[in-house]
C-alpha cells in the first residue's frame, strides 16, 4: 500500500527529473542528469526487516538523517545505501506528507548541488 499517491508526480516535477527501472535491483529510480536522487523498491522475503514493505530511498543531510529516524519510526537507514547519508521511508507508514515532500526536496537539492554550475543553470536552479 502506498499512502502517498502524489509521490511519483512530485518527484517527476523536479527540473530535469527522469526515471528508469533498474531491473537487477527492481528499483524505480529517479535521476537528474544520471544521478539518483530517489528510488522506490519493495524488498523481498530475504530482507526480513523490510520484507514486502515498499519504500522510497532518499539522500539526506547527515546531520538530519538520524533526527528523522528518531522522530518517525517509518524512517530507517537507507536500504542498500550509505546509512549515514541516505534514509528509507516506508510508503505504508505514517510520515506526514509535508515531511516527505521536504525530504524529497532535500534529496534533490543535495544531488543537484554536486552538478556543475552550467548544468544547474540549464536546469534553472541558479540564475
Amino acid at each position: 500500500m502506498n499512502r502517498y499517491p502524489w509521490l511519483d508526480g512530485y518527484l517527476m516535477d523536479r527540473p530535469g527529473a527522469e526515471q528508469d527501472y533498474k531491473l537487477e535491483w527492481q528499483w524505480q529510480r529517479y535521476l537528474v542528469r544520471g544521478r539518483m536522487f530517489a528510488a522506490v523498491c519493495t524488498p523481498g522475503a530475504e530482507h526480513k526487516l523490510h520484507a514486502g514493505r515498499t519504500m522510497i530511498i532518499l539522500k539526506c543531510d547527515s546531520r538530519l538523517a538520524e533526527a528523522f529516524r528518531a522522530q518517525y519510526p517509518d524512517v530507517v537507514p537507507g536500504f542498500y545505501s550509505d546509512k549515514k547519508t541516505w534514509n528509507s521511508v516506508y510508503l505504508d507508514g505514517q510520515v506526514p506528507d509535508q515531511i516527505l515532500r521536504d525530504m524529497c526536496d532535500m534529496s534533490y537539492a543535495l544531488v543537484t548541488a554536486k552538478l556543475t554550475k552550467t548544468v544547474r543553470r540549464e536546469l534553472g536552479l541558479i540564475p
